[in-house]
């Protein structure tokens, strides 16, 4: 079985912007496979297969700064390990619309990653990065990632969230090495030669 978790804030306040982008995800995805999701607690939660494949999707566990303690709740209650888990989250050093699988390393400022590494005691987990970009100079972050996407960003970001299902089925069904080679590739910059 594998644990998918899409990070975020519970609330209708919260849901459009920009630090629910992992919850989309999960939501997408729930679609795509069938998933029925259905509130249990804080957390949107849906069991399911893919394939051959058990599955076990969640989101938005708790407020973001307190991810840990429920994801690790998750974890114990279906005899999980770090090693089942897939964090899908948004990332502020990724430009918008831009899609990165890694598999462990820091938190990178970000207080769910945070949360959920000291919780479960380790960063030995997989993540999918889903890039928001960088706020305006002199805006804080903490201000910029609880604003809702604009139109022009959201037009961006589509094709992103169904690259990131994309390479959820990929991490699934192929593993953690196979997918970063796959989705882990930067576009064809105008002009640049691309070698076969």
């Amino acid at each position: 079985m594998r644990l998918i978790v899409g990070l975020g804030n519970p609330g209708a306040a919260y849901a459009p912007t920009r630090h629910n982008a992992g919850m989309w995800v999960i939501e997408r995805a729930a679609a795509r496979w069938s998933i029925r999701l259905a509130k249990r607690g804080v957390a949107q939660r849906g069991s399911g297969r893919l394939g051959s494949e058990l599955l076990e999707l969640a989101g938005t566990l708790d407020w973001m700064n307190v991810t840990g303690p429920p994801l690790k709740g998750l974890l114990r209650e279906y005899s999980l390990t770090a090693d089942d888990l897939i964090l899908v989250h948004d990332d502020l050093d990724l430009d918008l619309g831009r899609l990165r699988i890694k598999q462990a390393g820091g938190h990178g400022g970000h207080n769910g990653i945070k949360s959920v590494i000291e919780a479960i005691g380790t960063a030995q987990f997989v993540r999918v990065k889903i890039g928001i970009g960088r706020p305006a100079p002199r805006q804080d972050s903490a201000d910029y990632v609880l604003q809702p996407f604009t139109k022009e960003e959201l037009e961006v970001l589509n094709p992103c969230l169904d690259r990131a299902i994309e390479s959820l089925e990929c991490l699934v069904h192929r593993g953690t090495a196979v997918a970063m080679n796959q989705f882990n590739v930067r576009d064809k910059v105008e002009g640049e030669e691309q070698s076969d």
